[in-house]
């Protein structure tokens, strides 16, 4: 009898934990991929120095899928895209400003192990703003390698070629919203490859 009472005691304790953590358990996209609460207005912390190791090198670099697996703003969806990513000028309004990205952008580069030369990288989104990619989240925002050349003074590099595609596609309705988003987060390259 003591040990059924301990039982249900322990078994009452597990659920109000539960039960009390529910809120902090991340939503996830069908795509695999989380929903963001992470304020733009916020300076978010970001993974400890050093943890963090770009794959590849170069224009084609990708970044660490533990630190950056790419995060999405819960406001885009499939049904939403006509009055999100698909209207002109959406993102500039979701993008947060650069008090707030560039203290976190010097972080993840320290994550990285980037060196402190922030104007040889882009603070880039994994899944870009323009396929409702979380604007100021950690696992969405990386630091990736920008290259001089062009009239801008960088050259445009095949991941931002990826992103305007993708957009494109999405907004032609010829591919989901999901599956773009998932592409490019789970590899930007091949994705660039099929359909750059």
């Amino acid at each position: 009898m003591r040990d059924r009472a301990k039982r249900r005691a322990l078994a009452a304790v597990v659920l109000v934990a539960l039960v009390g953590c529910a809120p902090a358990i991340a939503r996830v996209a069908a795509n695999g991929l989380a929903y963001s609460s992470a304020s733009a207005q916020v300076v978010q912390r970001q993974p400890q120095a050093g943890s963090c190791h770009a794959r590849g090198s170069g224009l084609y670099s990708r970044p660490d899928a533990r630190c950056t697996p790419g995060a999405l703003n819960p406001a885009v969806s499939q049904s939403t895209i006509g009055a999100t990513i698909c209207r002109r000028g959406w993102t500039k309004g979701a993008r947060p400003p650069e008090s707030v990205t560039e203290p976190e952008k010097r972080a993840s580069m320290r994550a990285y192990g980037d060196g402190t030369g922030t104007s040889r990288f882009e603070y880039d989104h994994l899944v870009p703003l323009e396929l409702g990619g979380a604007a100021n989240d950690p696992r969405n925002l990386w630091p990736e390698p920008d290259y001089p050349g062009g009239a801008s003074g960088f050259y445009l590099n095949p991941k931002d070629e990826l992103e305007n595609a993708l957009k494109r596609l999405v907004c032609s309705g010829r591919i989901a919203l999901s599956q773009a988003q998932h592409a490019i987060a789970a590899d930007w390259v091949a994705a660039y490859r099929r359909y750059g």
